[in-house]
C-alpha cells in the first residue's frame, strides 16, 4: 500500500511553550520511515513536563544523561526508565532552559503488522497505549536522543491528518512529585489512550 499523505509539521508551527505544546501534539502525527517501511500513528495522549517542574528530568540540572533536553526546542530527548522502557519526548522552550513534552499514546495508523511484532500482540488498541509501548512499537530508543525531528528523514512529526473534537486535562500519570498538575492532555473518547476510566472522564474539556 502507498503511504499516507501526512505533510510534515515545520519547526515554526510548534508553540514555544511546553503546555501549549502539550495540547497542540495531540491529534499530530508520529512518523517512523526506516528501512524501506514506514510506521506511523496520530498522537492521542501527551504530558508536560515544563521548566522547574520537580518531577521533570531537568529538575536537577543538566547532565550527560538528559543533555538533549536543553537543545532547542523540535529535538527529541529519549531516555530510559527501569532498565526496560524508552520514553520519547519532545523539546519544548528554547536552548538551555530544559522541558519536554512526553508522547504518551498512539493510534496506530501504518506498519501495523510490524509493530504486532515487536509488541508481540495483535491488539490494536494496546501497541502503542502508553509511552513504553509506544516506543517499543515504534522501534525508538537512546540512537534516537537528540535528533532533530524536523531536519531528518528517519523520525518526524507531521499534521492531523483528522482533527480532535475534543480534548481531556488530566493529572499526569505515575508521578509522586507534582501530583495536582493537570498537565496531561489525550483526545477524549479515544480507546488508544492510557490510563483508568476514572482518569479519563473531563476534568476539563476543550471543544476545538
Amino acid at each position: 500500500m502507498a503511504p499516507l499523505d501526512i505533510p510534515r509539521l515545520n519547526r515554526e508551527d510548534l508553540p514555544v511553550e511546553t503546555q501549549a505544546m502539550a495540547r497542540y501534539l495531540v491529534g499530530k502525527t508520529l512518523v517512523v520511515d526506516r528501512d524501506g517501511a514506514r510506521l506511523s500513528g496520530r498522537i492521542v495522549e501527551t504530558e508536560a513536563y515544563p521548566p522547574g517542574d520537580a518531577a521533570g528530568r531537568a529538575f536537577s540540572g543538566e547532565s550527560r544523561a538528559n543533555r538533549s533536553l536543553y537543545m532547542n526546542y523540535g529535538h527529541a530527548f529519549v531516555y530510559l526508565i527501569y532498565g526496560r522502557y524508552h520514553m520519547l519526548n519532545v523539546v519544548s522552550e528554547q536552548p538551555g532552559i530544559g522541558a519536554a513534552v512526553l508522547l504518551r499514546s498512539l493510534e496506530p495508523l501504518e506498519g501495523i503488522h510490524l509493530m504486532e511484532e515487536r509488541r508481540g500482540t495483535t491488539r490494536l488498541h494496546d501497541l502503542a497505549r502508553g509511552p513504553g509501548r509506544l516506543a517499543a512499537a515504534l522501534g525508538i530508543d537512546r540512537r534516537y536522543d537528540g535528533l532533530d525531528l524536523f531536519d531528518n528523514r528517519e523520525l518526524w512529526l507531521g499534521r492531523e491528518i483528522r482533527s480532535v473534537t475534543h480534548m481531556g486535562m488530566s493529572a499526569r500519570i505515575g508521578l509522586t512529585r507534582e501530583v495536582h498538575r493537570l498537565w496531561r492532555y489525550y483526545e477524549a473518547g479515544s480507546s488508544f489512550v492510557s490510563g483508568t476510566r476514572g482518569l479519563n472522564r473531563f476534568l476539563t474539556e476543550m471543544t476545538l
